[in-house]
């Protein structure tokens, strides 16, 4: 009976482990979720001004206090790049500027921002399998989300994710806890680890990631 019992409670604990992680595994691997929009200022006066000291007063408990990316598109939907116009600030640290001088036609666009953070829930979260499409071989590993999608058309992959999880391929250490710096660590632009941003000049982790969706929205 007692060998019943435990191979039935293992049982359990293989089927369970299968779902993505708990809240409190949420916390410990360091899985980002995005925070709301954030449109304070417009173009009026000298630019642009969604710094994130100005957010944070404004929007007291909205924005964790150790962000880990900033996404930043103009109101109609534009990506920086997109736009194309000479960003003075777009970081974790000072939020997001665009100043009118800098511009040749002295005008900036209207700007939303938005901070991904720890997460502090998992609860109705499903998860996508784990990805591996590249390797740190030459100029980092690439495991962004817009060539994931493009890869495995009719995958598990969720059109819009709100987490990430990365963990090294190898040891599954978290991609928070490796020390290595990112050039893009987020749940709409995926994991990209580039060799030249290491520290004396070393190679990036092998990474493999995961994207959360609200349960329903995974494509089968």
């Amino acid at each position: 009976m007692m060998i019943k019992e435990i191979s039935l409670a293992i049982a359990v604990m293989l089927l369970l482990g299968n779902v993505g992680p708990s809240q409190q595994d949420c916390c410990r691997n360091g899985v980002l979720e995005w925070t709301q929009w954030f449109d304070r200022d417009n173009p009026s006066g000298s630019g642009d001004w969604e710094t994130l000291r100005s957010l944070r007063k404004e929007n007291p408990g909205k924005i964790c206090a150790d962000p880990k990316d900033i996404e930043a598109v103009t109101i109609t939907g534009l990506s920086v790049s997109q736009a194309g116009e000479k960003i003075y600030r777009n970081d974790v640290k000072t939020g997001f500027v665009c100043r009118k001088k800098d511009q040749r036609d002295k005008r900036c666009n209207d700007y939303k921002v938005r901070f991904s953070c720890q997460a502090k829930s998992c609860d109705n979260v499903c998860w996508t399998k784990w990805y591996n499409r590249d390797k740190p071989s030459g100029s980092g590993d690439w495991e962004h989300l817009s060539a994931l999608i493009r890869e495995n058309p009719g995958g598990s992959l969720c059109s819009k994710p709100t987490y990430i999880e990365a963990v090294t391929a190898d040891r599954d250490i978290p991609a928070t806890k490796t020390g290595e710096k990112f050039h893009a660590y987020s749940p709409t632009k995926g994991l990209i680890c580039r060799n030249k941003d290491q520290k004396r000049r070393r190679r990036c982790s092998n990474y493999k990631v995961r994207f959360g969706c609200t349960c329903g929205t995974i494509v089968s």
